[in-house]
């Protein structure tokens, strides 16, 4: 397998025209999959993250976590960047370009529906694809549990109020099946299996050489699930992105600028904090990423399926895992930067 790690966004890419080809040839299948949902949260992509997670879950070592309040720098920097900077810089970049650059070129009601749909993403940290990032990064993954952990508890009481505050929306539904199903589908239940795996492999062999073994055995299966999501994704709006290509560029250009513009914040940050690299490139994964489901999830319930926000939350879907893959490449071959 190590031929698809380091051809990693090779692989993507091909899968990404997989997608698109199939979701065109074989549509009629493809929605009976996208169907397949519950509180939003499509099961089959959903089994298919979930085994690109339980990889890093069983890496955690319960022993240790009690060691990462010794190390607030980095959770710090991951709740600055998602609560206090992230939202609103989405916010702001959505009026420059619907409101202003693309003025021309989408209608005053089109423009409004996006950018609530930029909105909606910049307001939901990641959950689920993360632990991904950061498994690709070497990142520590008891910090990075932790830190998912802390988000996910915020965003229960902050994602209403911050949403509502930049819609200018006074009563913001939260669709609390899929923020609490995502959260026990992508964080309990696989963290569940790991520590009980991890219990397993040391009570039979008594150290880490055993979970090493485990572990380079099912590595392998977190890379397929990472392509079988991206062919996914890409297959279930493929009809989308045939007929509506211009839109999906404007909207995919703002979502670029953010996603990289607060990368560079947060990993500049990093460095001038002195993080070391597993916890700083992980930290600013977190801080980039979106928690798609949600934000998908809300934009149907306050503006409709067919509606300009739904679409804008589903290109930042399209957008991210290429993106995030180019950055994980970048964390990587800067890993000098940091201390070890």
């Amino acid at each position: 397998m190590g031929i698809f790690e380091r051809y990693l966004s090779l692989w993507v890419g091909l899968c990404i025209v997989a997608g698109v080809i199939l979701g065109n040839y074989f549509s009629d299948i493809f929605a009976v999959l996208a169907k397949l949902e519950f509180a939003h949260v499509n099961i089959v992509i959903a089994v298919l993250i979930w085994v690109m997670i339980y990889p890093m879950m069983v890496q955690i070592d319960f022993s240790a976590i009690k060691n990462v309040g010794k190390k607030p720098k980095g959770l710090a920097l991951t709740l600055v960047i998602n609560w206090l900077i992230k939202p609103f810089t989405m916010a702001a970049l959505g009026w420059l370009f619907f409101k202003g650059v693309f003025a021309d070129f989408v209608d005053p009601q089109s423009a409004s529906e996006y950018i609530a749909g930029m909105i909606l993403l910049g307001v939901a940290p990641c959950t689920a694809m993360v632990f991904v990032w950061s498994q690709l990064t070497k990142g520590d993954a008891n910090y990075t549990l932790v830190q998912v952990s802390v988000n996910d508890l915020i965003m229960v009481f902050a994602f209403a109020p911050i949403t509502a505050f930049l819609l200018g929306v006074s009563d913001i539904q939260v669709p609390w099946q899929t923020l609490l199903f995502s959260v026990l589908l992508y964080v309990v239940l696989p963290l569940v299996f790991g520590v009980l795996t991890r219990k397993k492999l040391e009570h039979n062999k008594k150290d880490e050489h055993a979970v090493n073994q485990f572990l380079a055995k099912i590595k392998p299966w977190s890379i397929i699930g990472l392509l079988g999501t991206v062919v996914l994704l890409f297959a279930f709006q493929a009809q989308t992105i045939i007929k509506q290509p211009q839109t999906i560029v404007l909207i995919a250009i703002p979502l670029l600028i953010q996603t990289y513009g607060i990368f560079i914040i947060a990993y500049a940050a990093a460095k001038w904090l002195k993080l070391k690299h597993n916890i700083a490139a992980p930290a600013c994964m977190i801080a980039t990423s979106n928690f798609f489901e949600l934000a998908v999830a809300v934009a149907i319930s306050l503006f409709g399926l067919h509606s300009g926000a739904a679409l804008a939350t589903v290109v930042g879907v399209l957008v991210e895992v290429p993106v995030m893959l180019s950055l994980v490449y970048f964390a990587n071959k800067t890993r000098h930067w940091f201390s070890e």
